[in-house]
C-alpha cells in the first residue's frame, strides 16, 4: 500500500496542473498512456500530403497523354488487321497502359481522381491512324510519325521530373517510364532506318 502511495506521489510531482488536481491514480493512467501512445505509421504524414498544385498537375498530364497515345495505338493495332507494325503496336499499347496504371495510382493516392477517358487527342490520334491504314497502310511509314509523338511524350517526362524531383518515390517512378519510352524510340528508329534502307 505505502508503495502504491509513493508512486502516486511522484505522479503527482511530475505532473503539473493548476487548481484542483485529478486524482493521482488518474495521473498516473494518462502518464502510462502517453507513454505507451507512440506514432503508428498510419498517423505519420503520407508522402501525399507534400505534393502540391503543380505536381498533380504534372502527373495529371503525363496520365492523360498516356492514355491518349494507348488509345492510338489500339487503333493502329485494329486497323493493321495483323499485318505490317502489329507487334510493335501491341508492344506500345502494354507500355503505355502500364504507364498509365502507374500514374492513376499515384493521382488516387493523393486524392485526386484518374480519368481513363484520356482527352480530344485520343480522337486524333486514332483518326490519323485510321486514316494512314486506308492510304499507305500502317507500315514503316508510320514509324516518323509514332517516333515523333513518343519524343514529345519524352519531353513531358522532363517537365515533370523537374517539379518533381523533391520526392524521389515518385520521380523514380516516372524516370522509370522515361526510360522505357526512351528504349521503344530506339528501336522504331532501327526499324524506321531499315525500312528506309529497304525503299
Amino acid at each position: 500500500m505505502g508503495s502504491s502511495r509513493k508512486t502516486a506521489n511522484a505522479a503527482t510531482n511530475n505532473f503539473p496542473c493548476h487548481g484542483s488536481c485529478p486524482e493521482p491514480s488518474f495521473q498516473i493512467q494518462v502518464i502510462a498512456r502517453g507513454v505507451r501512445r507512440r506514432r503508428s505509421p498510419i498517423d505519420q504524414p503520407s508522402m501525399e500530403a507534400d505534393v502540391d498544385t503543380d505536381i498533380i498537375d504534372h502527373l495529371k498530364t503525363l496520365h492523360t497523354s498516356e492514355i491518349d497515345a494507348r488509345n492510338g495505338y489500339e487503333e493502329a493495332l485494329e486497323d493493321a488487321e495483323g499485318k505490317g507494325l502489329t507487334s510493335l503496336f501491341r508492344d506500345m499499347i502494354a507500355l503505355h497502359h502500364g504507364n498509365a496504371e502507374e500514374l492513376a495510382g499515384m493521382l488516387i493516392n493523393a486524392g485526386e481522381t484518374a480519368d481513363d477517358s484520356g482527352s480530344f487527342m485520343s480522337v486524333v490520334h486514332r483518326t490519323i491512324m485510321s486514316v494512314r491504314s486506308l492510304f499507305d497502310g500502317l507500315d514503316g511509314s508510320v514509324l516518323p510519325g509514332l517516333i515523333d509523338g513518343e519524343k514529345r511524350n519524352l519531353s513531358k517526362y522532363d517537365d515533370a521530373l523537374k517539379a518533381i524531383a523533391g520526392i524521389p518515390s515518385i520521380s523514380s517512378t516516372l524516370s522509370a517510364q522515361r526510360a522505357k519510352i526512351s528504349e521503344k524510340i530506339a528501336l522504331m528508329e532501327q526499324q524506321k532506318a531499315a525500312y528506309e534502307a529497304a525503299t
